[in-house]
C-alpha cells in the first residue's frame, strides 16, 4: 500500500477505459438545464447515474427537491468514516448548457462521446461532467489501494442548474447547512491556466450585470427635418457609457474601483502569461488599468464591459433620430468591492456628468470570493499536486470568471480550494465542446494523490472548529 501504487492505479483505470466509459454513460442525459423540458433528464442524471457511482465506494445518498420549485433537484452523498478525521466538501453540477446540436463540426454531436486524438467530444465533458467524474475516479482508487478506507470523511453535494445561475442553491445551502458541514471544499470547475499547468484556485470574482436605458420621447422622427434639434438618444448613452468607462478599458467611476492588490496576490500572479495557445485570442497591451500586468488586470482588478448596445434599427437603419436607447453592463469584481449601492453610485456619477435621465436598472449580483492564497489547506493542496506530477501548479487567488463559492465560502463559511481539469480552449458553452485526455489523465492522477495525501496527513490538517 504506497501512493505510487494509487497513482499507478490510476493510469491503469485511464488507460483501461473505465473513466471514458462512464463518461460516455453521463454526457448521453441530456440535461441541459436551459431548456424548459429537462427536468426528468436532470433527476435521471442523479437518480441513476451519480447517485449509484457514489454508493458503490461507500456513500449514503439522497434526493432532494429544489426549494425553487421549478428548477431541478440537489444530491447530497455521505462517506463518514469516523468523527475525528477531517470532513471534505465536494461540489459538481449534473446540469450542461444547450447542445447547440446543429452547430457540432466535430465528434458526433453533444450527446454521443467520441475520442478524435487526444480530445474527448461531447456536451459536458469539460463543463462540468468530466471535471466531477475525475474525481469520483480518484476516490474509487484511493479506496482501492488504501483497503477501502480514505482516512478522510467526505460530503458530496451535485447541483442541476448551475447553468441557469443556480437557482435555489444559496437557499438549499442554507436550510441543510449542519448536512453540508465541513472542514474544505474541494471542487473542480473552470479551466487551468493553461493545458501543461495544473492549477489551484481559490474563489472567483464576482458579477454584476444592469441596464443604462433613456427614451427620450416616442416614436422616430425624419433627421433630416429635425437633426440638430432632437437630442439623439444613442449619441447620449454612447458618452455616458464613456464617462463610466473610458476607450482603453478603464473604470472612471471611484465607487466601482478596486481597494488594492494585496501582496501575497500580488505574489501570486509574477509571471503568469495569459493567451498564446492555440485558439486563444492575442492579448490586447494597452487595454485595461495602467501599470498592471495582464495577470493583475484579469485576476486582481474589476472591469466593466459593454455586453450589448442597441438604438433604432441596427438591422434595418433608416435616416430617423430613435427615440431610445438601451445599453447592458457588465462588471467583474474582486473581493473588497462594495457593490451594495452599486445601482446608487452609478446614478449619481451620471447625474454628476449631466446625464441624470439615464435609469439605471437593480443589478443582479454574484459575489466575490477569495481564500487567502496563505491559508494551510491551499499550501497542503500545492505540495500534493507538485509531489504527483513533478512541477509547482499555478496559484490563481482567485477565476477571472464567475462561479457559486460565494455559496460555500460565505453561507457554508468553507476555505475553498479549486483545483480545474479543463483548459481555456476546451469550447465549454459551445460547439464541440471537449476534454483533453493528456489534462484528463494527468488530473485523474493529481486528484487521486491529492486525496491519498489527505488520508495520510489528516491528523495536521486544520479544522474548521479549531
Amino acid at each position: 500500500m504506497s501512493r505510487q501504487a494509487a497513482l499507478l492505479q490510476a493510469v491503469e483505470h485511464f488507460d483501461g477505459g473505465h473513466f471514458v466509459r462512464d463518461l460516455a454513460r453521463r454526457v448521453a442525459i441530456r440535461s441541459a438545464s436551459q431548456d424548459t423540458d429537462s427536468g426528468p433528464a436532470l433527476r435521471s442524471y442523479l437518480v441513476d447515474e451519480i447517485g449509484p457511482a457514489l454508493a458503490a465506494i461507500g456513500f449514503e445518498h439522497r434526493l432532494h427537491d429544489n426549494p425553487e420549485t421549478a428548477y431541478g433537484p440537489f444530491l447530497i452523498a455521505t462517506r463518514h468514516e469516523a468523527d475525528h478525521l477531517p470532513t471534505v466538501l465536494m461540489y459538481g453540477h449534473g446540469d450542461v448548457i444547450r447542445g447547440q446540436d446543429k452547430s457540432w463540426t466535430r465528434g458526433q454531436g453533444p450527446w454521443t462521446l467520441v475520442q478524435d486524438g487526444e480530445r474527448l467530444y461531447g456536451r459536458g465533458t469539460a463543463d462540468n461532467k468530466g471535471q466531477h467524474s475525475i474525481n469520483i475516479a480518484a476516490l474509487a482508487q484511493v479506496l482501492r489501494v488504501r483497503g477501502g478506507r480514505l482516512g478522510f470523511n467526505v460530503k458530496w453535494l451535485i447541483e442541476t442548474g448551475e447553468e441557469t445561475g443556480s437557482p435555489g442553491l444559496a437557499a438549499f445551502c442554507s436550510a441543510h447547512k449542519s448536512e453540508l458541514a465541513a472542514d474544505v471544499l474541494i471542487a473542480s470547475d473552470g479551466p487551468r491556466l493553461r493545458r501543461d499547468r495544473a492549477t489551484v484556485f481559490l474563489g472567483s470574482r464576482g458579477v454584476a450585470n444592469f441596464d443604462l436605458s433613456l427614451t427620450l420621447r416616442e416614436g422616430a422622427h425624419h433627421s433630416g427635418n429635425w437633426g440638430g434639434l432632437l437630442r439623439n438618444p444613442g449619441t447620449v448613452l454612447a458618452n455616458a457609457i464613456a464617462c463610466l468607462v473610458d476607450g482603453r478599458g478603464v473604470i472612471r467611476v471611484p465607487g466601482l474601483r478596486p481597494p488594492p492588490i494585496p501582496a501575497n496576490v500580488k505574489t501570486a500572479l509574477q509571471g503568469l502569461q495569459f493567451g498564446g495557445d492555440a485558439g486563444d485570442p492575442a492579448v490586447d497591451s494597452d487595454w485595461g488599468e495602467p501599470g498592471l500586468s495582464p495577470a493583475e488586470r484579469v485576476i486582481a482588478w474589476n472591469t466593466l464591459e459593454v455586453l450589448a448596445c442597441r438604438t433604432g434599427n441596427p438591422d434595418f437603419p433608416v435616416n430617423a433620430i430613435p427615440p431610445s436607447a438601451k445599453a447592458t453592463m457588465h462588471m467583474r469584481f474582486v473581493v473588497g468591492t462594495d457593490t451594495s449601492r452599486l445601482q446608487q453610485v452609478v446614478q449619481e456619477h451620471l447625474a454628476t456628468h449631466g446625464f441624470a435621465d439615464i435609469a439605471v436598472s437593480e443589478p443582479m449580483v454574484m459575489a466575490a470570493t477569495r481564500l487567502d492564497p496563505d491559508n494551510a489547506w491551499v499550501r497542503f493542496a500545492l505540495a500534493s499536486i507538485e509531489t504527483s506530477t513533478g512541477q509547482p501548479p499555478v496559484l490563481l487567488p482567485n477565476l477571472g470568471g464567475s462561479l457559486p463559492n460565494d455559496v460555500f465560502a460565505d453561507i457554508l463559511g468553507l476555505p475553498t480550494v479549486w483545483v480545474p481539469h479543463s483548459y481555456p480552449a476546451c469550447c465549454q458553452h459551445a460547439p464541440d465542446e471537449h476534454l483533453l485526455v493528456p489534462v484528463a489523465r494527468e488530473a485523474l492522477q493529481l486528484m487521486t494523490g491529492l486525496f491519498w495525501d489527505l488520508g495520510e496527513q489528516a491528523a495536521t490538517l486544520p479544522r474548521k472548529a479549531a
